[in-house]
């Protein structure tokens, strides 16, 4: 018997057969509905959504200056569940892993970040 474990897919999605059509029904759906539902739902949502990507950015500033995912369980905390559950959201909203996405005109030096972090600690205020 084959072991098909061992015969990974390039995606969770496999090939991205299923998802292209499902993505091509969707795109279809949506082109109809938006007209009628945007102007009644945009204003309630809009708020949500403003407030959500904020977090998503300092999600984003913690993730690069805490080291990623071990940075953000041992440095602040976050359980392994929070972790998924907010790269996921990131994925969602921005497309891409939070590791390669890139806010343009925003820069981090993680050596300052963390020469200051580290100077914070030893009691210095600035």
């Amino acid at each position: 018997m084959t072991d098909f474990r061992s015969q990974r897919m390039p995606s969770p999605d496999g090939a991205g057969i299923a998802r292209g059509r499902w993505a091509r029904a969707w795109d279809a759906y949506v082109k109809a509905v938006r007209p009628v539902t945007d102007p009644l739902v945009a204003p309630l949502v809009r708020p949500m959504a403003q407030g959500a990507t904020f977090d998503l950015l300092g999600f984003w500033v913690a993730w690069h200056t805490c080291g990623g995912f071990e940075g953000l369980q041992s440095q602040l905390g976050m359980s392994r569940s929070a972790v998924y559950r907010r790269i996921s959201l990131f994925r969602k909203t921005f497309g891409e892993h939070p590791d390669v996405f890139v806010f343009p005109g925003v820069s981090i030096d993680v050596e300052q970040a963390v020469a200051a972090g580290a100077a914070g600690s030893d009691g210095d205020t600035h």
